[in-house]
């Protein structure tokens, strides 16, 4: 199989209400590949120095409900590097009824104040999904706060 590397964004602020989890950004592998997460960006825009931190979790879904698309405004994944391959993935953000089945496989706490992570996993350590699944990124806020997000990711 040729590589070929796809991104997605939230293209806009997704607006966190006070202490709900939401599923903000995520992907979904189509039926003949997975996924494998290389990379994930998260920022806030919160102005407010002494805010409680945002809990930040990075779930792999099963999209048994909610796929992308379905209580979610669809994102287009774009291909940044190598073959052109059709990517076949779909994606979504800001679900308004969370996806299931979501299992966090990783967590920390971010300021809202102007917070922000990127993250690129490790050669060997990137986290991938089984045909049809894929990783979705939920924040569950203490006070309402903006965040953007993206995700990047090969097919396997």
């Amino acid at each position: 199989m040729a590589k070929a590397g796809y991104a997605v964004v939230t293209g806009g602020a997704v607006a966190l209400s006070a202490a709900t989890a939401k599923s903000v950004l995520g992907v979904k592998a189509p039926s003949g590949n997975g996924i494998d997460l290389k990379k994930f960006r998260v920022a806030f825009d919160g102005v407010t120095a002494t805010n409680v931190p945002v809990l930040v979790e990075l779930c792999a879904a099963t999209f048994a409900t909610n796929s992308p698309g379905t209580n979610s405004t669809s994102v287009t994944p774009v291909q940044v590097y190598g073959r052109a391959v059709t990517v076949g993935a779909t994606a979504a953000r800001t679900w308004t009824t969370e996806p299931t089945v979501l299992t966090v496989i990783g967590e920390f706490l971010l300021s809202p104040a102007g917070g922000v992570v990127f993250y690129d996993f490790p050669l060997g350590d990137t986290p991938d999904s089984a045909v049809s699944e894929g990783f979705v990124i939920r924040c569950n806020a203490p006070a309402v706060v903006n965040v953007r997000a993206s995700l990047e990711f090969e097919r396997c």
